[in-house]
């Protein structure tokens, strides 16, 4: 899926942003995501490697300040990992559900 398929009308990053910010995204999940759990139709939990955390505050900083619609909650239940919230209106699901398949985690062998 590519960022044309999914980035809304609302979000507010320059075109040619996009393609780097969706790259970001895609080395967290990548690097730090263990298990995705899709609480709600409009929530999506992560958990996080606990080294992500500084990568995952400020990729998550930069994305609320171009995409309001997103809400981001990032905790710490323990030393080794971060729990990561994301929660959307709406009108905004389907970002959501790209997300929740960009996050999931690739089988280990």
């Amino acid at each position: 899926m590519t960022e044309r398929d999914w980035v809304p009308e609302a979000c507010t990053l320059p075109t040619t942003e996009r393609p780097r910010r969706l790259a970001e995204f895609d080395r967290l999940f990548h690097d730090a995501v263990h298990e995705t759990d899709r609480v709600s139709a409009r929530h999506l939990r992560l958990r996080l490697d606990g080294a992500a955390e500084p990568v995952a505050r400020d990729l998550i900083a930069r994305e609320s300040a171009c995409c309001s619609f997103f809400t981001f909650d990032l905790t710490r239940p323990d030393d080794a990992t971060l729990t990561l919230d994301i929660r959307v209106p709406p009108a905004h699901v389907d970002v959501l559900d790209a997300l929740a398949e960009r996050a999931a985690p690739a089988p280990r062998p």
